[in-house]
């Protein structure tokens, strides 16, 4: 799916400026390890995509990474219905919480690696 443009609300560019600017320390510690292409692909942030605003999104393999705090835990349902929304565009997702971040970087590093290895087979 290289560099599929997917529709998206205008009206999101404001807020999606602004989550750049303001970005969590979790949001802030994975975009370390995936900024300017060091994992081959390159990954922009808060990226409005749809409706919604995905945290990292790789226009090149169509992978949208979400980093989920606590607010997530209680979003379920909307979190999930969204990503439907978003995967029916060809949209894959990886989702990882603040604590895998902040305890296991080397391995949520890892499987974004190896999602982008699988992503790239498949095309």
């Amino acid at each position: 799916m290289a560099n599929k443009i997917i529709p998206y609300n205008k009206n999101l560019k404001i807020r999606a400026r602004e989550l750049r600017k303001n970005m969590t320390p979790a949001e802030d510690l994975v975009w370390q390890h995936i900024r300017k292409k060091s994992l081959g692909v390159e990954f922009h942030r808060q990226v409005p995509l749809l409706n919604y605003i995905v945290d990292f999104y790789c226009h090149e393999i169509g992978l949208a990474i979400e980093i989920d705090g606590k607010i997530h835990k209680y979003n379920f349902i909307e979190d999930a219905k969204r990503q439907g929304e978003i995967e029916k565009h060809g949209v894959s997702f990886l989702r990882f919480t603040n604590e895998e971040v902040f305890s296991k970087i080397t391995s949520v590093k890892q499987r974004i690696l190896n999602y982008i290895e699988e992503l790239n087979q498949n095309t």
